[in-house]
């Protein structure tokens, strides 16, 4: 018998033991139940934007008849005009606008300087090890469960002493050493799970400490350097509590400013002002997590939680 008669013979019996026929589609309680609850948590947490934006759309006599849920019968975007430019946050009506270039200078400054540090700890912590790194690893990661307000008062001493409180330099210092923890344990297990071989042959053609940073470890770190960007960026633009004590009067970010218009107590309460202004200062984490959601996903994948 022929090679083909064989093969033929072969793929006979397979289809004639294989499943055949259409797949069956059954619609168990399980399954219902599963997309059920699906469908109201989204509508849950769906429910709240969907009033804060037909809010910001309406005027304040339809707003006072009441219905809360109804698309404007009048859609207007005056709201957001104001919460940009000319609602009062204390005793300047400048509305949200200084306060968004303080969250970009802030944030663009912070962001970087502490991905930098953060990626050198992580990658010396996991390749060059000396006497007592572990001790500060774990005083590293130690660190991140701390809470915020147990550390204020002495950062405020410290930062005063050297000229650097209610400063922009002092605000990002203090983003950077929060950022620090973290940002270290996601680098340093990222490096953890890369090939040590990697590391030696480097070693063995004469890489030192930088040359195998800049050449081998920082090109590959680009999926947790995403992550890392991604979660700086998100905190850090919505930080309330530093940016009330360490920024100062002339660098309060968006989430302070919005505050002082959401808790004013001068004049009509405007509600449609209100919930445009807090849309727009929830824009921005938003569309960094709608547009880089899928590279934080692999990031995570990459090594971000491997130990």
């Amino acid at each position: 018998m022929t090679s083909e008669a064989l093969s033929s013979r072969a793929t006979g019996a397979v289809a004639a033991t294989g499943p055949s026929g259409p797949k069956p589609n059954k619609l168990t309680l399980s399954r219902v139940g599963v997309y059920a609850f699906l469908i109201l948590a989204a509508l849950f947490f769906l429910m709240p934007l969907w009033v804060m934006v037909v809010t910001s759309l309406k005027g304040m006599p339809e707003i006072r008849q009441g219905h809360l849920f109804n698309w404007p019968s009048m859609l207007t975007f005056e709201p957001w005009l104001k919460a940009w430019d000319t609602a009062c946050t204390g005793r300047d009506c400048n509305g949200l606008k200084p306060g968004f270039w303080n969250s970009v200078k802030i944030t663009a400054l912070s962001v970087p300087v502490s991905i930098v540090i953060a990626m050198i700890n992580g990658y010396a912590l996991s390749f060059w090890r000396y006497k007592g790194s572990e001790f500060l690893f774990g005083v590293l990661v130690f660190g991140a469960f701390v809470p915020y307000q147990v550390v204020i008062y002495p950062l405020i001493i410290g930062l005063s002493k050297v000229g650097l409180f209610a400063t922009l330099p002092g605000i990002v210092v203090v983003h950077t050493i929060f950022g620090m923890p973290i940002l270290t344990l996601l680098y340093r297990n990222f490096f953890t799970s890369l090939p040590v071989e990697l590391f030696k042959a480097a070693r063995v053609d004469g890489a030192g400490f930088w040359g195998i940073f800049f050449r081998i470890m920082l090109p590959m770190s680009v999926p947790i350097t995403v992550v890392a960007v991604i979660l700086q960026t998100t905190g850090i633009w919505n930080d309330f509590l530093f940016g009330t004590v360490f920024a100062g009067r002339e660098n309060m970010p968006m989430t302070v400013q919005l505050n002082n218009i959401v808790t004013t107590t001068t004049g009509i309460r405007e509600y449609n002002v209100n919930m445009a202004a807090t849309i727009l200062t929830a824009a921005v984490p938003l569309v960094v997590y709608f547009v880089s959601g899928k590279w934080f996903v692999r990031g995570i994948a990459a090594g971000a939680v491997k130990g």
